[in-house]
């Protein structure tokens, strides 16, 4: 008996959220609703982006300005400066997307281009933790701090791409009445693996 009862409820638990799912569909004000949430939710998303590849763009930055600040100090070798330069100016075009990231191996071949190129040439910019001039030594400072930062920036916008995708999986089937841009709509890859 408690066992048809719970069925009962289970079964009315489901009806209720399909009917609350076709409610927001007929609903012109509740799909408005939905939508401006979708909306604040992808300006999270796109701002989190924006801020993590900028902290990058000025990792690649300072490291060319250290690469320069090298090539004018003596006893440098001119040709290994000349192969990091080129390396560290192939980054950006290197770098994932958005989209590119749900092939995880694109994340690390980006990271392990620029690990290896920051293995190389911190340890000739301060040998032995000094370096050659104050620019130089602020410079690797600079890299450092950004470099530590990656992480953090990478978790911050897993928990906004999350909070869209969830947002997604949930009004997904009322914005696609709205056409245009809200009819083809996808999750962002993130960072994390999920489980399925």
């Amino acid at each position: 008996m408690a066992s048809a009862g719970l069925l009962l409820v289970v079964l009315s638990a489901a009806s209720c959220k399909r009917d609350g799912a076709k409610a927001i569909v007929e609903n012109p004000a509740a799909v408005a609703e939905a939508k401006a949430q979708l909306d604040i939710l992808r300006d999270s998303v796109d701002v989190k982006w924006r801020s993590m590849t900028e902290s990058d763009d000025q990792k690649i930055a300072i490291t060319r300005l250290l690469i320069r600040e090298l090539a004018q100090t003596p006893g440098q070798n001119p040709a290994q400066l000349q192969a990091l330069a080129q390396a560290n100016a192939r980054l950006k075009a290197r770098r994932y997307t958005q989209q590119s990231m749900a092939e995880s191996a694109s994340i690390d071949r980006y990271d392990t281009a620029q690990d290896s190129l920051l293995h190389v040439l911190l340890p000739v910019a301060a040998p032995n933790g000094g370096a050659p001039t104050e620019n130089a030594r602020n410079f690797v400072e600079g890299i450092q701090q950004l470099d530590a930062g990656v992480v953090t920036y990478r978790v911050q916008y897993d928990r906004a791409a999350k909070n869209y995708n969830n947002y997604l999986r949930l009004h997904g089937p009322a914005l696609q009445t709205l056409g245009g841009k809200y009819a083809d709509l996808s999750l962002f890859p993130l960072f994390t693996i999920e489980l399925k």
